[in-house]
């Protein structure tokens, strides 16, 4: 195998299709129905599935995981301060932000990059309300330290599981965990909707109020009821959904074959740190391959073979890097933790390709190039 450039650019992630004409077939129904938003029969459907896969009837749909997450603080009255993690994507504080509600953030654990449940014990204040914690790259959080301590301070738990579509623990979804989790469905994600998004949330009393807020609070055409936004799905993404789901076991099969190959050739390079195997009742949906780049063993710097292997086509990411917390738009919340870890992680991290129409014999040559500049180095 050899170590010249891909022909062509190999991305960190590429969203996975369903069959052109069996999707183009199915358009038929919304042509035939004339109808494209406001809660189609599409929408309802896909709704019911998403209820049976997750085992719950507590499902709402959204347009995007974003305004899902901020219709999920605001219809669960969340206010004052929320402990979160600085090592996530930006929607999740952006969440909080547009409710009003103070981040505090704390640092995370090593060896998944989850919230340290230590870390949140000690941040707690009386304006405290809740806890949102990140299953970051699909791995679990510390869900039964998580738990305790919200239930020992009367705090809401609430999940940001954007990445972790398909993830179990003892054969049931992650998404019974705590009061609430947030699933995107964006088209970069393992299970995607092209734009979407969902809440699983354990209080049945919740949907009436996620369906007014997310339909400008409408009651009927003539009253409303609270003020409102438009965030609702429409019937193309519904059917997108709909299609994937079918495939969604599928897909993390290959996935995993993926991920075992990028472990089996990278975990002994020198400088390479990946995240242990998970415990054998956790079902893992391989959605993401973090690596961290120690530049002293690997002889490079996480930056400089971001920069060498895009010349090698390859395109990774440095995900999550900066922490929110460096961002100029949240420079001016107060941080107290150190934050230690995150700031580790943050400068060693790097995401490399995996996705549904990457081949085996791709990660082979990822690998064989990373194996290269190791050595050249």
């Amino acid at each position: 195998m050899t170590t010249k450039p891909f022909e062509r650019p190999v991305y960190v992630t590429q969203p996975f299709l369903p069959d052109f004409n069996n999707f183009c077939d199915c358009l038929k129904e919304i042509w035939d129905n004339h109808w494209l938003t406001n809660n189609g029969p599409i929408v309802q459907r896909y709704a019911e599935r998403l209820g049976r896969y997750f085992e719950t009837n507590n499902v709402c749909l959204f347009t995007n995981g974003t305004l899902a997450l901020q219709i999920a603080l605001q219809g669960m009255d969340i206010s004052g301060e929320v402990i979160t993690t600085p090592f996530t994507f930006v929607a999740t504080t952006h969440a909080l932000y547009w409710n009003k509600i103070r981040p505090v953030f704390v640092d995370i654990e090593p060896d998944y990059y989850t919230l340290d449940p230590e870390k949140v014990e000690a941040a707690i204040t009386p304006w405290t309300t809740a806890i949102l914690a990140v299953h970051v790259f699909g791995h679990p959080c510390k869900l039964n330290e998580l738990s305790d301590i919200a239930r020992k301070h009367n705090l809401k738990l609430i999940y940001d599981a954007a990445h972790a579509f398909g993830v179990k623990i003892e054969g049931k979804s992650i998404a019974h965990c705590g009061d609430l989790s947030m699933y995107s469905f964006h088209a970069t994600k393992l299970y995607h909707s092209i734009e979407g998004g969902a809440l699983i949330f354990r209080d049945s009393g919740l949907k009436k109020k996620f369906d007014y807020l997310k339909n400008f609070g409408f009651e009927n055409e003539i009253e409303v009821v609270m003020p409102g936004t438009n965030a609702k799905m429409n019937e193309f993404q519904a059917l997108m959904g709909e299609l994937i789901l079918n495939q969604i076991d599928d897909l993390i099969s290959h996935r995993r074959k993926l991920y075992e190959t990028y472990y089996h050739r990278l975990s002994d390079i020198p400088g390479i740190h990946m995240a242990s195997c998970f415990s054998s009742d956790i079902n893992y949906n391989y959605a993401y391959i973090p690596i961290e780049i120690d530049a002293g063993g690997f002889g490079i710097s996480r930056d400089k073979l971001y920069d060498e292997l895009k010349k090698y086509n390859i395109f990774t990411r440095r995900y999550f890097y900066p922490l929110i917390c460096n961002y100029s738009c949240y420079r001016s919340v107060s941080v107290t933790d150190p934050l230690k870890v995150a700031k580790s992680v943050s400068s060693r991290i790097l995401t490399l390709p995996i996705y549904s129409q990457l081949r085996i014999e791709d990660v082979e040559k990822i690998c064989l190039i990373i194996e290269h500049i190791q050595k050249k180095s």
